[in-house]
């Protein structure tokens, strides 16, 4: 059994350029939806932006990962072998993260955080029970990527 304690999500201190930036969109949007008559997208938009400044200015809790002959229990929860398909590592935030697809109509792959986690004994373990594979992108990632890339919310440095 492999254990070991990481945040529950990436998470990143944003300046308030971030925020004056996603506040002006959301300004431009709901003007063009008030004009348009649309009230209740302007409502979702809102709705969108304080998710956004709750995530952005909230650190994560730390959890408890486990990987067991089981499974992997991460959050007090068990996902188990059989619902659980390949693994790949990427990063976000400068933070190494390991992905697990799972089979649920919902939820469709696990984000752990690896935190002080050895990244090759993490893959000698997983590699019994999981294929190492990282997947193609869709056409739904190249887009997200190529519209971080040409409308950043702030400076890269």
């Amino acid at each position: 059994m492999l254990s070991w304690e990481a945040p529950e999500r990436p998470f990143k201190k944003r300046d308030r350029e971030y925020y004056t930036t996603i506040g002006v969109i959301v300004f431009l949007v709901s003007i063009i939806l008030f004009f348009a008559g649309q009230f209740l997208p302007i409502a979702v938009v809102v709705s969108f932006a304080f998710l956004s400044y709750v995530l952005a200015s909230v650190p994560p809790d730390n959890t408890l990962h486990q990987v067991t002959n089981k499974g992997i229990r991460s959050g007090g929860k068990l996902y188990t072998w059989n619902n659980l398909g390949r693994f790949w590592f990427t990063t976000r935030f400068q933070q190494p993260i390991v992905n697990v697809e799972h089979n649920h109509a919902i939820l469709t792959k696990l984000i752990i955080l690896l935190g002080d986690q050895d990244k090759e004994e993490l893959t000698r373990i997983l590699e019994l029970y999981l294929v190492n594979e990282t997947p193609a992108l869709t056409w739904w990632d190249t887009s997200a990527i190529w519209l971080q890339k040409k409308f950043p919310l702030e400076k890269t440095s």
